[in-house]
């Protein structure tokens, strides 16, 4: 089980979709109409053969108007990637996990997991096929070449008020392996990256932060600073959110 997709949520999509292609220097994004069963509108960015989304709500009652009210712009959503949807399916039954929304098409089977019953965002199961397509990133979507093929979505950090408990409950539901303890924080491994969970601040449970490996991390420093972005011991703030980057 691997990250395939992170989601953010921020009031502006299209001043925040020119900031981040300016930012990681993406290509144009995709946008999704399907998203406007859920009252928003969205733009995906391909980054290698992950995915980075922009979400905002364009109607009153939404999940993600709420956290814009309740935690203000920043992290929303994980989508991982899972070689056995059947099986996932099934233990999240056995565990009385509750769903959200499920869908079935012919090139990928899909489950958002009631945020309640794993705590600290909401998370998605997808089992696309074949492996490598992936229906959300649109269907020109082709994995760039070079370096730009290679960037990736390395981490998520999610603070939680009892950030073992919340490690432990994504380890269950998810069928992995138990989440290793670094201090304050524990550490759940998927394929190619992880989850850290932290101790919550003023802000309550949510995703706080991701790691990238961008094609230049120096790059993309420089162009934080041309646009006035916070900057924290290397990271990048941008839409309430610490992004961390890693040189590939």
């Amino acid at each position: 089980m691997r990250i395939r997709q992170i989601v953010f949520v921020v009031r502006d999509l299209a001043a925040s979709t020119a900031r981040m292609a300016d930012l990681l220097g993406l290509d144009a994004p995709y946008r999704d109409p399907g998203v406007a069963a859920f009252g928003l509108d969205n733009a995906v960015f391909a980054f290698g053969d992950q995915f980075i989304e922009l979400v905002s709500p364009v109607r009153a009652g939404t999940t993600a108007g709420r956290q814009l009210e309740r935690r203000g712009e920043g992290g929303y959503m994980v989508i991982v990637q899972t070689d056995d949807f059947e099986r996932d399916r099934l233990r999240l039954r056995a565990l009385g996990v509750r769903t959200v929304w499920e869908i079935a098409l012919d090139d990928i089977r899909a489950v958002h997991v009631h945020p309640k019953d794993i705590g600290g965002a909401i998370v998605s199961i997808d089992q696309p096929v074949p492996a490598a397509s992936w229906r959300w990133g649109g269907p020109q979507w082709r994995v760039p070449p070079g370096a730009r093929g290679r960037q990736r979505v390395v981490g998520v950090t999610v603070e939680a008020a009892e950030p073992r408990a919340v490690a432990e409950r994504w380890a269950q539901v998810l069928g992995l392996a138990a989440p290793v303890a670094s201090g304050t924080t524990w550490r759940l491994a998927l394929e190619g990256g992880c989850v850290e969970f932290q101790p919550a601040e003023a802000g309550g449970d949510g995703i706080v932060g991701f790691t990238l490996a961008p094609v230049d991390a120096s790059a993309v420093r420089r162009a934080a600073q041309a646009a006035d972005l916070v900057l924290e011991d290397g990271a990048v703030v941008v839409f309430g959110s610490r992004v961390a980057l890693e040189d590939r």
